[in-house]
């Protein structure tokens, strides 16, 4: 899973999701957009480690390192994402 491209069709993919989320803004909170994106997030990460797995008992043995890998990418993300966003202030 690692080696995914970071490459342009993979942020206009993700450019896609921010671009669902933000049309949701008008109706709802920024706080329930947020949520509703994480829990699908993890609803369809729980699918691809289900469908990377030949049976049950692999993915019983997978299971914690690849909640580690989804966790590890999040946390990168969010904190790159962050500084991106700290940066305008400096920008003011």
């Amino acid at each position: 899973m690692s080696d995914i491209p970071k490459d342009k069709a993979f942020y206009e993919l993700a450019d896609a999701f921010i671009n669902v989320c933000n049309e949701k803004l008008g109706a709802e909170k920024p706080a329930k957009v947020s949520a509703a994106m994480l829990f699908a997030a993890a609803r369809f990460n729980a699918f691809v480690i289900y469908a990377s797995s030949e049976n049950k008992a692999q993915m019983l043995l997978d299971k914690e390192a690849a909640i580690g890998y989804f966790t590890q990418e999040y946390e990168k993300y969010l904190r790159e994402n962050v500084d991106e966003h700290l940066k305008r202030y400096e920008a003011q």
